[in-house]
Parts: structure tokens; C-alpha cells; sequence
């Protein structure tokens, strides 16, 4: 296989800000981890940018594998998929499992309440709270 400096100039310059655009957009939401205060506040940035980064990042080892090797390299697309697949799953899985988690502990500050999609019952005997 050969290096980066064997690679054609209309090649590289892709590759190189497909990688920049998507380090740049992962950046943002590790940034978001660390700028927004609630934890259904920060599921956002990772799970809306992390796919998009990702993509970026997949184009341009695509690109670049297959310039270098001077055939078509379709692996990263099944990566891409699965990417695609499983990061809005989980990340919902993850929000669900937290609201349910404060709805049972109660917890009114923890912003599972805070777009009034869900309400705490008043009194103890009753179960876990219903969506409206």
C-alpha cells in the first residue's frame, strides 16, 4: 500500500476536508457534552453529530483506500450503515431509559418534566407517571 504522498492531488484535497469537516463536526458534539447542562440536554450533540462526523470521516477513508489501491473499497459503507442503523437506537434507548429512570426516583429538576410530555403524580401511592 502506499502513503498519503502518493496520492493524487485532486485526491488528497477531498480527502483532506472530508477529515477536517469531520473532525471538526465531532468537535461540536464533544463540545456539546461539555456546554449543556441536563442530561437529555447532551444526548444531542453526540447523537445527532456522531453520525454525520462518522460519515465524513468513512467517505474519506473510502476515497482514499480506493485511489491508493486503485480499485473500488466498499467496506466503509457497510460501516456507514450500521452507523446509521444503531446511533439513533441507542441514543433513543439511552433517553428512554433515563426518563423512565427519574419518573420512578421522582425527580423534578431533572428536566424529565421540562417539555411537560410527562408529569409526576402528586402522591406516593400512585405508579410510575404517564405520558399525556
Amino acid at each position: 500500500m502506499s502513503g498519503i504522498e502518493q496520492l493524487p492531488g485532486w485526491a488528497a484535497l477531498p480527502v483532506a476536508l472530508l477529515l477536517v469537516l469531520g473532525a471538526t463536526i465531532i468537535l461540536v458534539g464533544a463540545l456539546g457534552l461539555l456546554r449543556l447542562r441536563t442530561f437529555y440536554q447532551r444526548m444531542h450533540g453526540p447523537a445527532i453529530t456522531v453520525t454525520l462526523g462518522a460519515g465524513c470521516v468513512l467517505l474519506a477513508s473510502m476515497l482514499y483506500f480506493t485511489v491508493a489501491q486503485s480499485r473500488l473499497v466498499i467496506h466503509e459503507l457497510i460501516i456507514t450503515v450500521f452507523i446509521l442503523l444503531t446511533a439513533p437506537v441507542v441514543a433513543m434507548t439511552i433517553m428512554r431509559a433515563a426518563v423512565y429512570r427519574d419518573l420512578r426516583a421522582r425527580k423534578t429538576g431533572s428536566g424529565v418534566t421540562a417539555g411537560q410530555v410527562y408529569t409526576l403524580p402528586d402522591n406516593a401511592t400512585e405508579g410510575p407517571a404517564e405520558p399525556r
